[in-house]
């Protein structure tokens, strides 16, 4: 048993830069699939739905919205239409599919309403594919697209509502309930063409 012992570990001393060089071998081997593994682990994989896992989403109330690079976010499942309901009005259906009331001018231009405080139940409503405004948007907007008015006194134009002529006069739209007070406007939504806005300053 000695013997063969001996004669293994002289086999051994012989075969010892054959057996470094396969131990050597081995060490490389294995640290070149731990490499390998660690890289493709760490590089991102394109796969068939990345573009829809890279748009970043948000929910404005129950209203999912797409994440727009410069802020901007738009609603995601936007129906092309609606139906008005009993008791509904304009600010009511772009909160439920905008996520904000100040939407309402965008369905009254899409849909071409003479008078967007009237609407009918059952009557079809196109939503336009635009995005969702705040407070800040609506008086920008508002207040870019029309010349300001200065004097104590505003005539009624075709398009006009209380909001708009607030955002122009004052530069904040909810004066309209000062300005709908000091008129003595029953019916604040309906002012007519013609008709003379006093404006207290």
């Amino acid at each position: 048993m000695e013997d063969k012992l001996k004669q293994l570990l002289k086999t051994m001393k012989m075969n010892e830069n054959f057996l470094s060089l396969i131990f050597g071998l081995v060490t490389v081997l294995l640290v070149g699939v731990l490499i390998f593994r660690m890289y493709r682990a760490a590089t991102p994989s394109i796969t068939d739905n990345a573009e829809q896992t890279s748009v970043p989403t948000a929910t404005i109330g129950s209203v999912k919205v797409e994440v727009k690079e410069d802020g901007t976010k738009v609603p995601v499942e936007l129906p092309d239409t609606v139906k008005v309901e009993a008791g509904e009005h304009l600010w009511k259906i772009a909160e439920r599919y905008y996520g904000s009331g100040y939407n309402w001018v965008d369905i009254a231009k899409e849909n071409n309403l003479q008078n967007p405080s009237q609407l009918r139940v059952g009557q079809e409503l196109k939503l336009p594919k635009v995005a969702v405004k705040t407070i800040e948007k609506a008086m920008v907007s508002a207040s870019n697209t029309e010349p300001k008015i200065e004097g104590d006194s505003y005539t009624v134009v075709k398009g006009d509502n209380l909001w708009n002529i607030c955002v122009r006069a004052y530069a904040d739209g909810y004066k309209w309930s000062e300005v709908a007070k000091f008129n003595n406007l029953a019916h604040p939504n309906t002012i007519e063409v013609g008709q003379v806005i006093k404006l207290p300053r």
